[in-house]
């Protein structure tokens, strides 16, 4: 662990220092001898000076058992040793260096380095991880080809690249130390081939402990997938003879794209009918096609320092989402993803932990693995392909590609080959990438004398450490629909790039705006549209993600006054529900999604925004009160329309089929609220796998069935997975007032594993993503319970507590007394001898 106390968070990195190594490192051999306690790594570094200056390479917990510079031992004079660094001084401009440390993969909780996992040796080194292997230039413009051996009394013996010889490893394409990887254990492998459209035949395998090889079919299919799709859409083609996955399971992230060899959490592999849930089936899908996409977007071209992270995470995701969307209903994806990117990014953006999408600086590069890298990083990109079109959208992508293969690159890189390919200037554009905050765009209608005028204005939002911003080039996608729905304009981009900016259109009656189509842009729109128009967009827009959000806004409208003013569900919104849920032209996917209500963290930030104090009680109640009503009003339809629902045959993970159970999974819910759980009962019983086994089992915990989760249990106490999913939802579907204590007695069983990630997640997160109202109780319970595990975890994984500690973010909207509780904790915890992880995110909460 990085000990460090508050005081020593003001080592901050920042952007504009950034410089080029003095002597960099052109081919790395590694010799490998692990043992659990006392692995030995001996490296060879191949070295050449590129500038005046030492060379200071970087290494974390190592012990050093010989240091040699062109075969002979380096004298104390000429080298200085610290506790992470190892300075060369008076290094030749050309020379082999070669050290040899001694590391405790089994005494390593950190899941940083080399450590251990149920018996497997595993690697994970993104992002300063490397250091904790060996001394090396742990950056990543540092980018080496690399020569591995390893030697262990274990069946298999995995690293990058191509398998030259037994437990012998060569990846002859420039990497950077986080993309290092390596794995032993008794593992098995299910396998396939893939012939590239280059005509290389690679060999596929998904390394799994035995017992687990049944579960990775749809891992694999997935892969395979993931490769055709990159050739046909991108023109990417794989570039090794082998691509292996293995499946761990005590792993920080959900995966990681090493060159060739991917390290994936359990869960993102692991999948059969009997123990995964449609969502789990798409997340293994969307994952195992993004770690691939990385070969190119990270791997061949990655990032010239950590600032650039977004370059290669904003764009993969991108594509994830382009060929997810490809794969099932586009318009769900998209509807999916903005989800995603409100309830993780738009809060990000609303609180102390905002930032840009490159960061001008950090104290802990960990800490920046955030939503806004990721999920605005990708936004910004779909935004930039709508600005450039689709061809000149390809054309930048094949310059990038082109012209920076092998290299480590810059935002400035990527936009410049777009600037190239289509003569545009971004220079705009690229406000997107400095400026953090969500900029709120206002719309303005009028009609007069047969003209249509819509007036938009933008404002970013002052942030952390900015303000005084300047106007972002915003893409706003719009058409019209006339008072029957019938569509009047098509869909344009309208550009905006100035404070103001003004649509105007010829028509002869009022027309229904349809506005900022496909989310075209990641902003927060306002726009005082009647519900009158709003029930024409739901009913007819031809834009699948507007006629949502048409719905969207109108139970949010309902829900901001039932917490504000006391009022109850109007009779017109209820029935444009049920009209909706009884749509059989519509995709049940879809459907799911319009009778879904808005969760209780998007009602507080509402209600925040909109100058009243949220009260997670009255937000949780009137939610309750909602959901009842819309059930009522469903009420002689429910089993009609499930059974419409039904999924006849043996079960198939693909988009139709896990529509009509999503939607399924919606009406029961509705009918557990009339019925106390009859249906429920009766569906839990007849569940043949476990996405409908999920959703009986959540709803008749929501209605208090006490011999359900001992039910469940007693099936599935021998599969961890499925019994994270157990724990998890427990605390999600408790009653507030019982779920910190729920959350407590699941923490004091044998089988939670805190050092186990998933399993943390699975009743910590549980409790702070899933049941705000819990999570928020009046006596602060729920911030103690909190702050405890922060405590406990970071004193064996800061980068768990730092991640965790998130959800204390949003602490200043709430009243004085709940605010009073929460800034007690921070600090608390803030007093403690903690991480540099955990204090950098405490400190920017609390305002430090």
């Amino acid at each position: 662990m990085r000990d460090a106390t508050p005081a020593q968070t003001d080592e901050t990195v920042y952007l504009k220092d950034y410089a080029p190594v003095p002597v960099t490192v052109t081919h790395v051999d590694l010799h490998v001898r692990l043992d659990p306690r006392a692995t030995e790594v001996s490296a060879r570094l191949t070295c050449k000076r590129q500038g005046p200056g030492e060379m200071v390479l970087n290494g974390e917990q190592l012990e050093m058992v010989a240091l040699r510079l062109d075969g002979k031992d380096l004298p104390a004079d000429r080298y200085t040793l610290t506790d992470k660094t190892l300075t060369l001084h008076d290094a030749p401009d050309a020379f082999l260096l070669e050290t040899v440390a001694r590391i405790s993969p089994e005494t390593n909780k950190a899941l940083e380095g080399l450590y251990m996992s149920n018996g497997m040796y595993c690697t994970q080194c993104e992002a300063e991880g490397f250091r904790r292997i060996t001394w090396m230039l742990d950056r990543p413009d540092v980018m080496a080809t690399y020569d591995v051996e390893i030697e262990a009394d274990l069946p298999v013996l995995l690293s990058n690249g191509d398998e030259v010889a037994p437990g012998k490893w060569h990846d002859p394409w420039p990497k950077p130390t986080y993309l290092f990887a390596l794995v032993a254990g008794n593992l098995v492998a299910a396998s396939d081939r893939f012939t590239t459209m280059e005509g290389r035949e690679v060999a596929l395998n998904v390394w799994v402990r035995p017992g687990d090889e049944g579960r990775t079919g749809y891992a694999l299919d997935a892969l395979k997938r993931s490769m055709a799709w990159d050739e046909q859409v991108y023109g990417r083609a794989y570039d090794l003879s082998v691509f292996n996955i293995v499946a761990v399971d005590d792993f920080n992230m959900g995966a990681m794209e090493n060159k060739g060899l991917n390290v994936f959490n359990s869960k993102y592999v692991l999948a059969s009918p009997e123990t995964a849930t449609d969502t789990d089936y798409a997340l293994i899908e969307g994952i195992v096609a993004h770690e691939y996409f990385h070969n190119w977007t990270g791997n061949r071209i990655t990032c010239r320092d950590w600032f650039q992270l977004c370059l290669k995470e904003g764009l993969t995701v991108f594509r994830d989402q382009q060929f997810s969307a490809d794969m099932r209903s586009a318009a769900v994806q998209r509807i999916g993803d903005v989800l995603q990117l409100r309830a993780r990014q738009f809060r990000e953006d609303a609180g102390p932990l905002a930032h840009p999408v490159r960061p001008e600086s950090f104290v802990e590069i960990n800490n920046f693995y955030t939503a806004t890298v990721y999920e605005k990083g990708a936004e910004v990109i779909g935004m930039l392909r709508r600005l450039v079109g689709p061809d000149g959208y390809q054309a930048g992508c094949d310059l990038y590609f082109e012209r920076h293969d092998g290299q480590a690159c810059t935002i400035e890189d990527w936009l410049k080959c777009f600037e190239d390919a289509t003569g545009r200037d971004l220079s705009q554009f690229a406000l997107w990438y400095s400026q953090a905050g969500t900029p709120r765009v206002t719309v303005e209608e009028s009609w007069e004398d047969g003209v249509w005028r819509a007036t938009l204005r933008q404002v970013v939002p002052d942030t952390p450490g900015q303000t005084d911003k300047i106007p972002m080039t915003i893409p706003v996608a719009w058409g019209l629909l006339d008072a029957d729905g019938a569509e009047l304009r098509p869909t344009e981009v309208f550009e905006l790039s100035e404070a103001e900016g003004v649509i105007e259109v010829e028509t002869a009656s009022r027309p229904v705006l349809s506005v900022l189509r496909g989310f075209s842009a990641p902003v927060i729109l306002e726009h005082d549209q009647s519900d009158a128009d709003r029930l024409v967009l739901l009913a007819h827009d031809t834009d699948p993600f507007n006629r949502w959000e048409a719905g969207r806004a109108l139970a949010k409208a309902r829900l901001v006054a039932m917490v504000a003013e006391g009022t109850a569900p109007d009779a017109p919104w209820l029935e444009a529900i049920a009209k909706l849920a009884r749509d059989e032209t519509a995709d049940p996917a879809f459907r799911a999604l319009a009778l879904a209500l808005p969760s209780e963290d998007d009602l507080a930030q509402t209600l925040h925004v909109g100058g009243i104090v949220p009260d997670p009680d009255a937000i949780h109640a009137a939610r309750e009160a909602a959901g009842l009503a819309i059930a009522q009003a469903l009420a002689s339809d429910l089993g009609e329309l499930r059974r419409a629902m039904r999924v006849t045959g043996p079960y198939d993970a693909n988009a139709e089929d896990a529509g009509k159970r999503a939607l399924d999974a919606v009406l029961l819910r509705l009918a557990t609220r009339l019925d106390g759980g009859d249906a429920a009962r009766a569906a839990y019983g007849a569940a043949d796998n476990m996405t409908d086994r999920m959703a009986a089992f959540t709803c008749l915990l929501e209605a208090g069935d006490p011999s359900v989760a001992k039910a469940f249990e007693e099936d599935w106490k021998h599969d961890r997975l499925v019994m994270d999913k157990w724990f998890a939802a427990q605390v999600m579907h408790s009653a507030p007032d019982r779920a910190v204590g729920i959350a407590t007695g699941l923490t004091r069983r044998d089988d939670f594993d805190a050092a186990n990630p998933n399993r943390f997640r699975s009743v910590i997160g549980a409790l702070t993503a899933g049941n705000p109202a819990g999570f928020h109780q009046k006596d602060g319970s729920g911030y103690r319970f909190l702050a405890d595990w922060l405590l406990k975890m970071d004193a064996m994984n800061p980068q768990m507590a730092a991640r965790m500690s998130t959800a204390f973010d949003t602490w200043r909207r709430y009243d004085a007394d709940r605010q009073d509780l929460i800034r007690a904790q921070l600090d608390r915890i803030a007093g403690e001898s903690i991480s540099r992880d955990l204090a950098e995110m405490v400190g920017r909460m609390r305002g430090a």
